[in-house]
């Protein structure tokens, strides 16, 4: 009995041995059912501050161009003043010659009745045409003032945006940093790359809030218009290897319908880094997004052990492991 007892607690110790081992081997910060890698942490992270750099960005860039349209509007503004600042002259110089006296003076000497309508019609007339100018002057004065206000106004705007940006780039910098990454990479551009049709924006320029309510034509999910609107844009632009874009996963953009893995091989996700053809439609493919990210909405791009976002440009990329995780065998392409 003590023998067969003796066997059976080495049995469970070498099982929880075993289970220890392959805990300690699972990749650091990995998360469940994630075939990228990562951390729901991480992914938080790089949703906060990508998003938050494509919002200060463009809310710089509306304000940057409510600027100039108002500094327009401050020199139209004065250049008409300008242009009645002799009428408004004459005017003055007249009311300070005749005065109300001399006017009555005028009309009580007008002895033929004719003559005295007469010169009442024409100071009618002059008492309107110089209300007319003098209006038309003090609304350009105020028009002016008022643009002026708002260029201050948007100066204002424009600091705090840029110390947003910077804030969430430092944010970038950290989220990255706790995984190894962060710092310059050599980054994918191409000035080569087709422009995309531009994605449907809100009339102040930002980008409208959407769901995940429609179809993934490469999935059995769903996707947010904004995101099929750029999976369909890359496949016209030739981009039209194997990819899946809504996953069910634990964290990040795919369950939210808001991100695609668009593999370097036509037909799988390879299980080796991608290399030569393969690499350089990836790269073509990264770059294809980045040139386009105002266009179509793109929160960050990953491929190759690199990662951008929109204030920072390309940065290392830092969890290891399989090609999966260090995206060498596809691109991802997260939407805001």
């Amino acid at each position: 009995m003590a023998a067969v007892f003796l066997r059976r607690l080495s049995a469970v110790l070498a099982l929880l041995v075993a289970v220890s081992v392959l805990v300690v081997a699972a990749p650091a910060g990995a998360a469940p059912n994630d075939p990228e890698g990562g951390s729901k942490t991480l992914r938080d992270a790089l949703e906060s501050a990508a998003k938050g750099q494509a919002v200060a960005i463009q809310r710089l860039n509306s304000s940057k161009k409510r600027q100039v349209q108002l500094q327009a509007t401050v020199k139209q503004a004065q250049a008409n003043a300008k242009q009645l600042e002799g009428q408004v002259a004459a005017i003055a110089n007249r009311s300070y010659r005749l005065g109300r006296t001399s006017t009555m003076t005028m009309l009580l000497d007008s002895r033929d009745p004719d003559v005295f309508l007469e010169r009442i019609s024409r100071l009618d007339m002059m008492a309107q045409l110089d209300a007319q100018v003098l209006t038309r002057y003090r609304a350009e004065l105020a028009e002016a003032q008022r643009a002026k206000a708002g260029i201050d106004k948007e100066i204002k705007e424009q600091t705090k945006q840029v110390a947003a940006l910077t804030k969430k780039k430092k944010e970038a910098e950290l989220a990255l940093g706790a995984v190894g990454g962060g710092g310059a990479g050599g980054g994918f551009i191409n000035v080569n790359s087709p422009l995309a049709k531009p994605a449907p924006r809100n009339s102040d320029g930002s980008w409208p809030d959407e769901t995940c309510t429609i179809q993934d034509p490469t999935s059995d999910g769903c996707l947010t218009p904004r995101t099929l609107h750029a999976y369909q844009q890359a496949r016209s632009a030739g981009f039209k290897r194997y990819t899946v874009c809504f996953s069910k996963r634990s964290s990040g953009e795919h369950p939210k319908g808001r991100a695609c893995d668009m593999s370097s091989n036509a037909t799988t996700y390879k299980t080796s880094p991608a290399t030569g053809d393969d690499k350089n439609y990836g790269d073509r493919l990264a770059a294809y997004f980045v040139k386009n990210a105002d266009r179509l909405g793109v929160m960050y791009v990953i491929w190759y052990r690199q990662i951008w976002t929109p204030g920072d440009g390309w940065k290392r990329y830092g969890p290891t492991g399989p090609p999966n995780v260090e995206h060498t065998n596809h691109v991802h392409v997260s939407m805001l």
